[in-house]
Parts: C-alpha cells; structure tokens; sequence
C-alpha cells in the first residue's frame, strides 16, 4: 500500500519540524498549494499543485509513487484541510504529522501563556467574537481579510479598551507583530494571513441565570421577572452550542439568559413590538452578547427561513399559540419547549398545543414573593402567579 503523510508545515519551512522535513525528503511526490510546495522546489522532487480533497485523491489514485508527502498549512489538527483529508483518503490509513501551530508560535512571540485560551476560526465562520472574549482572560483568532469587522463588532459591545496583538505573515520574512487596543485597530487594513490575541482581565464566564431585574434596560414592554426566569432556563436545558428561539422575547431578559447558556450558539428573538426589539439589542449591548439576532414580526411568519433551533420559549403568542407549536415541531420533532402564561386560558392553550404535536407536557405554578423592608419590619409582597408549560418532542 502506498505510504501518505499529511504534514503539518507550520507558518513555513523555517517552523517545520525535523521529522516533517525527514518525510518530505524521503517522500518520491509533493502535493499542495502552491505556496507550500514552492518551498521545496530545490529539491526538484515531482510537485502537484492541489489543495482539494478530491483533487489530491485522484493524484494518488493515478501516481505510481509508493512514499506521497501531502502538504497543509500550520497544525494538522487546528482548523487544517487535514480533518477532510482523513476521511477521504481513510482507505489509504494516512499518517498525520502536526506542525507549529499558529496558536504556539504566536503566544511565544508575544511572551503569553496560552493554557486558558480560548481558539476560534473568524474567517469565513459566524463565530461569537465578542462571547469568547467575555468569558475568557484570552482569546486566539483566526481572521481572513476581516479585521476591521471585527473590531467594530467588539468596539460595539464595549472592549474597545481591551488589549489586541496582531500577527502577520507569522514565520516568513515579512513577519510582523503589533500591540495596540482594539480601538486603535479602526482604520487599519491586514492580509489574509492574520491573527489576534485579546486580552480581557476581567474576564467572566459566568452562566447567569436569575439576573437582578434592576440589571435590565427598562422600558415599558413586559418582562420576564429573576425567579420566574431561573425556574424556565432550567426546564430549557440549553446547551453551549444550541439554537434558541424566544417567542415574544419583551424586553429581552429571557434572551439574554439564553444566550449566556448558548454562548456557543446563536439566540433569535421575535417581538412584534418595535420598542422591545430595540430595548432587547440595547440590553445584549450591556451584558456584552454578540449572539443574538432580534426580528420584529409576528410568529409563526417570522420564524420561517432561520436556522433550526433546539430550544424554544414561547412567552407571548398573540393567539397564535398552536400555529407556533405546530409549525417548530414540523421542523425539528426534537424540540424542547417553555411556555409561559398568566391565565388560565392561556395555560391550557399551551398545554393542549403540546398535545396535539404527541407531546405530554408538564405544568407548574411559580408564586413568587419577594421582601420589602417599611420600616423595621419586612412584608411579603406578591408578584403575579405564572404558569409554566414545559416538555420535549421525540426522546433525544
């Protein structure tokens, strides 16, 4: 069987490693971009230029060569063209070689620890930036052309003052690495070949749930009040990585707990009011939430053409409360869903929207009180009873 390596090349010939270059010099072809395989062309080996899977497969399956050297950019298993490469060329049981990552040689030029990082792939990818970078003291990216959105975005949700390194052409000649803060970035243009370190020493990566209400911009659209909120976050379940729906999001204090449960993921919010979807971006703007998309309109309509969500709470419906069960488990029988309501008849439409989708939903009664001090002395003040509805398609 014919011996392939998939070599990790770092940022260039001056990172490769001393058993890469060992294969590289016993391999009879090269396959790469052009860029990689340039770098060895006083070797006169014979070189392909290919960078797609399908393409470096059809090379292999028609050379004669018994020892095939594939070369791919920085580590093999850091956002590399490696991963596709493994299953394509699985019949093959290729060997993998890592490189010098990007993310090792950056944070040593800068002197940085990189243990608590937090890695992520900005280019050509919808990534929550600004989620990664509040939850972690660093933040590795990788950008592509793409700098300048960026730094808007993190401007945006106030870590303008955060200190930003920047490497460029890292590991070529012309390398270079600067340190500035995110603001000072604006303006400034970079090539394809970019990365940031961001620093955020205050860091929280904290999962709220029951925020204070007083910690919300207020205006005068419905909210979702702490204890009430903490009881419906638990009962949804959000993972990291899901896909949450808030139907009839108000203010946006539910939201804004879902999405610091889904910081991975992305959060879409509907209101048919004007005023709520402006309240709900100013309050993602103060608890620094990036993965948030708000859309007025009205459900089910405005749910159509959107990502699949995992999640759904449904705290107002305006009637339309079956059509809007119906139309989320049509497209994900899987679906995990909170409804709240403050009367009767709207509890029950709740629950029997649930039952018609085969779904055997759960109803609890939250009464909160809460202290208030006159005088000396401490009165329990009643809030108005919710109920919550609560169940799951399909067992996952």
């Amino acid at each position: 069987m014919k011996e392939i390596n998939i070599i990790g090349m770092g940022m260039s010939e001056k990172t490769l490693t001393a058993e890469a270059l060992e294969l590289i010099i016993e391999a009879d072809i090269l396959i790469g971009a052009k860029r990689l395989i340039n770098e060895f062309s006083h070797m006169n080996k014979p070189s392909f230029n290919a960078y797609l899977s399908n393409d470096i497969l059809e090379i292999i399956e028609e050379t004669d060569a018994e020892k095939i050297a594939i070369l791919v950019s920085g580590d093999v298993g850091f956002y590399s063209a490696a991963e596709k490469l493994v299953d394509v060329l699985k019949d093959y049981n290729p060997n993998l070689v890592s490189g010098i990552s990007s993310v090792s040689y950056f944070f040593a030029k800068c002197s940085l620890p990189w243990k608590d990082a937090n890695l992520i792939s900005c280019h050509g990818l919808d990534t929550n930036i600004v989620s990664s970078v509040r939850r972690n003291r660093f933040t590795f990216a990788l950008t592509g052309k793409n700098i300048p959105e960026l730094q808007k975005e993190l401007v945006k949700y106030g870590f303008g003052d955060l200190k930003v390194w920047v490497g460029e052409n890292l590991g070529s000649d012309e390398e270079s690495i600067q340190e500035s803060t995110i603001s000072e970035l604006a303006g400034k243009q970079f090539n394809s070949l970019t990365v940031l370190i961001i620093e955020n020493p205050d860091f929280d990566s904290r999962i709220r749930t029951g925020i204070p209400d007083e910690e919300f911009i207020r205006g005068k659209v419905p909210m979702t009040k702490s204890e009430v909120r903490a009881v419906c976050l638990s009962k949804l379940s959000i993972n990291p990585d899901d896909v949450a729906y808030d139907i009839g999001c108000g203010t946006g204090s539910v939201t804004i707990e879902m999405a610091f449960s889904a910081y991975d993921g992305k959060v879409y919010a509907f209101d048919k009011n004007e005023e709520a979807i402006e309240l709900l971006n100013k309050n993602c703007q103060k608890f620094h939430l990036d993965n948030v998309e708000a859309i007025c309109g009205l459900a089910p309509e405005c749910l159509k053409d959107l990502p699949v969500p995992n999640v759904a709470f449904i705290g107002g419906s305006s009637g339309n409360m079956e059509e809007i069960v119906n139309y989320l488990y049509g497209i994900n029988d899987k679906m995990r869903f909170v409804i709240t309501a403050v009367t009767l008849e709207s509890a029950m439409a709740g629950l029997d929207s649930l039952k018609n989708v085969g779904i055997s939903g759960d109803i609890v009664q939250v009464a909160v009180s809460k202290g208030r001090q006159i005088g000396d002395l401490h009165m329990l003040m009643a809030q108005n009873p919710i109920f919550i509805i609560s169940g799951s398609g399909q067992d996952e």
